[in-house]
């Protein structure tokens, strides 16, 4: 787990989400994250709010990702997808209005600059990115997009996660519909007589919903969520685990500018008709290597880690073929103790030869080979609503 020490006051440069006060009142410990003061876990500790995510419903504040709107100049909401095809792999022309879907920005190399989830919204693409990325990728947007489309970004807005198995049954006393979503849907909905945009989505593998809504109302709806006994607040700590055990990416770790999304395990969110053979093979940044590696195979590959033992093995380990040799085939990019599993878990990269399930590497701890087997993941299966 990625995170920073804690302070006790936060210094005037971090920026606030809307939640802020109220992380404060329910006791949240503060930590700097992503150039915002955002609470790392509350009183109930790390352990205890992933348990209770995995058996009930947590509540995570995800306002200081970035919410774009991207509106073509035409209204015509083909104009708007045809166009950020010319940045994604991904096939959004294909996206039926109401559906979202995970993509990734990536430059000439191949490499991902970010990823993102990309919903229609029938008249308008609604785009989420990452914190530490936002401004860099709304100058990308407006660079490359501004001949056919408005890039608009809405930083009054705040967005809230509501994940776990009871997270349908809390929101659908908000809304009757809500047990209708499928995963990866979205909409417009009235919540508690506020207008929200909500999908059927989350980072933790299990079933939630991700609920936009302006900033000044973020605080009065999550305390009316907070009121429901199944939901707790949680914090960045369990979050993480929580993504990990998913087997789910975190950008700056498992992907940055050096990794294609085919070394990331990610070709499975590029579909057909962007690939050789398809309807509009090409046409994004760096396809002529993403697409040779879809037919040839990428250098190295993010395999999940399965440490014999019970010790984490944490990112930044240097990964080897065997208990002798001097030279790293690869480096650990997450890793922390699985609190469902009751076992350490990690993610990493190794050579593809040596990225198939079962196989025996070792990783360097304090000096220390320690075993580890690679492993199919995710670590935990996810619940969502198909």
């Amino acid at each position: 787990m990625m995170l920073v020490a804690d302070v006790s006051a936060s210094p005037p440069s971090l920026k606030q989400t809307p939640l802020h006060a109220l992380h404060m009142a329910r006791g949240g410990k503060m930590v700097p994250f992503a150039g915002y003061d955002m609470p790392v876990q509350y009183g109930t500790g790390v352990l205890r709010e992933h348990l209770h995510t995995r058996s009930s419903a947590g509540l995570f504040d995800v306002s200081h990702m970035g919410q774009i709107a991207l509106r073509a100049k035409s209204g015509r909401i083909e104009d708007a997808a045809r166009a950020l095809e010319r940045l994604v792999p991904q096939d959004i022309l294909a996206l039926s209005p109401g559906r979202q879907r995970y993509a990734q920005f990536t430059n000439e190399s191949g490499g991902i600059l970010d990823d993102l989830m990309v919903a229609n919204l029938s008249d308008h693409l609604f785009l989420v990115v990452n914190a530490a990325c936002k401004a860099e990728d709304e100058a990308l947007l407006k660079a490359h997009l501004s001949d056919v489309c408005i890039v608009e970004p809405l930083p009054n807005r705040a967005l809230i996660a509501l994940q776990g198995r009871c997270a349908e049954s809390v929101l659908a006393k908000f809304d009757a519909e809500i047990p209708a979503m499928k995963f990866m849907d979205t909409g417009s909905r009235r919540l508690g007589g506020l207008d929200c945009f909500v999908s059927r989505s989350g980072y933790t593998g299990e079933d939630g919903f991700e609920i936009s809504l302006a900033a000044e109302a973020a605080e009065g709806f999550a305390r009316e969520l907070l009121a429901d006994a199944n939901v707790l607040p949680i914090g960045l700590g369990a979050r993480d685990s929580l993504r990990l055990e998913a087997g789910l990416c975190l950008y700056g770790h498992d992907l940055d500018p050096a990794t294609t999304p085919v070394e990331g395990a990610l070709e499975w969110s590029i579909q057909k008709s962007r690939r050789k053979g398809g309807a509009r093979p090409g046409g994004f940044p760096g396809a002529e290597v993403i697409l040779s590696q879809f037919e040839h195979g990428a250098p190295r590959r993010r395999v999940g880690l399965r440490p014999e033992g019970r010790a984490p093995v944490r990112e930044g380990a240097l990964l080897f073929a065997d208990e002798t040799s001097s030279q790293p085939v690869g480096t650990v990019t997450s890793g922390g103790f699985g609190v469902s599993l009751n076992a350490p878990v990690a993610m990493g990269y190794l050579p593809s030869a040596l990225a198939a399930p079962g196989n025996l590497i070792f990783a360097d701890v304090r000096g220390q080979r320690l075993p580890l087997r690679v492993a199919p993941m995710p670590f935990v299966p996810n619940t969502y609503k198909r």
